[in-house]
């Protein structure tokens, strides 16, 4: 029995006749997003480098959000997490999400300690 996948991205909004045509708008879609954070790392506008949000540029949070889109929406499409039930599609994507904020929150907190015994301990920068 062959199974009919959804031809469509973004919940609906952007529909396709074929799945060629859909992986064409998926590599269009993921191509764009990329360009975004290669032009933003040429760049580096001065006020996403000097603005701070949890300790940390507002530029890296941009960086890191868009990589999660990436990776979601590559495992949604490529890998046709949209066709299986949602507890397994909620299954695979929320550890990840989970794993990663918990990555993100150990590194804060172990960035500002470091930071703050350099600048305010007995050691100095050796770098």
């Amino acid at each position: 029995m062959a199974h009919e996948h959804k031809l469509e991205i973004f919940r609906g909004l952007w529909k396709f006749k074929s799945n060629v045509q859909k992986i064409w708008g998926v590599l269009a879609f993921l191509t764009f997003v990329t360009a975004i954070e290669v032009g933003l790392g040429i760049v580096k506008p001065e006020f996403l480098t000097k603005t701070y949000f949890l300790d940390m540029k507002l530029l890296n949070w941009i960086f890191i959000i868009l990589t999660l889109v990436k990776a979601y929406y590559i495992s949604w499409d490529f890998m046709h997490l949209r066709d299986e039930k949602s507890s397994l599609r909620r299954a695979i994507v929320w550890t990840p999400i989970f794993l990663v904020v918990y990555l993100i929150t150990i590194l804060l907190f172990e960035a500002t300690y470091i930071y703050d015994v350099f600048k305010n301990g007995f050691l100095a920068w050796n770098f």
